[in-house]
C-alpha cells in the first residue's frame, strides 16, 4: 500500500485563500534579505483562523481554554473521511445519523459540497455546515474530533450552536481542510496547530496517511 502522506492543508497564499468576512487580511512579505541583513526573513500577518486551523474552546466559550489545552492525542490517530455530499442543505441530526462511518470512530473528516468552493479565492456564504442538533448527533456517536472542508464547521448565518455544542463536549474542531483529492475511507490523521498560549485558534498543518 502506498503510504505517501496526503497534504490536506490549504496553502496560505495572499489573494488566493478565501478569508472569512471581517477576518484579518493575510500578508506574507520578505522584510529582511540575505543581501541586506544577512538572512532572508519573512513576516506573516493573519488571523488565528486563516486557512486550515484548529478552534480552541475559548473561540465560542468565554473563560474556556486556549489552543494549548487542545489534547495532542486527539489531533493524531485513525480517522474516517466521510462522504457528506448527499444532503442538499446543512448537516442536521438526520443527515449526521445517515452518514456512514464505523461505530467507535473518534475522528471524522466531513467531505462536503463546500470543498468545491476552494476553486475560487472569494469567500462564499453558500457552504454546508453542522446545525446544533447535527453537532449533538456527532457527540452522541462518540466523535472526539470533527473536521470540515470549508472555513467553518457551522452555517454562515448561524455559527454559534454547532461550535458551542462541540466545544462544550470537548470535541476538537478542525476547519478549512482541503479534501478535494481524498477518497472516503480510513486514514491516519495528523493535524498540529501552532502553540500560541491563550489563542482562540491556530493555523495548522494537516495530512493523512492511507490505511
Amino acid at each position: 500500500m502506498d503510504r505517501t502522506p496526503i497534504d490536506v492543508t490549504v496553502p496560505l497564499v495572499p489573494g488566493r485563500v478565501p478569508l472569512y468576512p471581517g477576518d484579518t487580511e493575510l500578508v506574507v512579505e520578505r522584510h529582511q534579505t540575505l543581501a541586506g541583513e544577512g538572512a532572508n526573513v519573512s513576516r506573516l500577518t493573519c488571523s488565528a483562523h486563516c486557512g486550515t486551523h484548529v478552534d480552541a474552546p475559548v473561540h465560542f466559550l468565554d473563560g474556556a481554554g486556549g489552543i494549548e489545552t487542545v489534547p495532542l492525542d486527539v489531533l493524531v490517530g485513525p480517522c474516517e473521511v466521510v462522504d457528506a455530499t448527499g444532503p442538499e442543505g446543512h448537516l442536521d441530526a438526520a443527515a449526521v445519523r445517515a452518514l456512514e462511518f464505523p461505530e467507535g470512530t473518534e475522528r471524522v473528516l466531513l467531505r462536503t459540497r463546500g470543498g468545491a468552493l476552494w476553486d475560487g479565492p472569494v469567500f462564499s456564504e453558500r457552504f454546508p455546515g453542522l446545525t446544533g442538533d447535527g453537532a449533538a448527533a456527532l457527540v452522541e456517536r462518540g466523535v472526539r474530533l470533527v473536521g470540515i472542508d470549508y472555513l467553518s464547521i457551522a452555517p454562515f448565518d448561524d455559527p454559534a450552536p454547532a461550535h458551542e455544542v462541540l466545544l462544550r463536549a470537548g470535541v476538537v474542531v478542525v476547519e478549512a481542510l482541503d479534501l478535494r483529492g481524498v477518497a472516503p475511507g480510513a486514514y491516519t490523521f495528523t493535524c498540529l496547530p501552532l502553540l500560541v498560549p491563550g489563542a482562540d485558534g491556530a493555523p495548522a498543518r494537516a495530512f493523512l496517511l492511507p490505511g
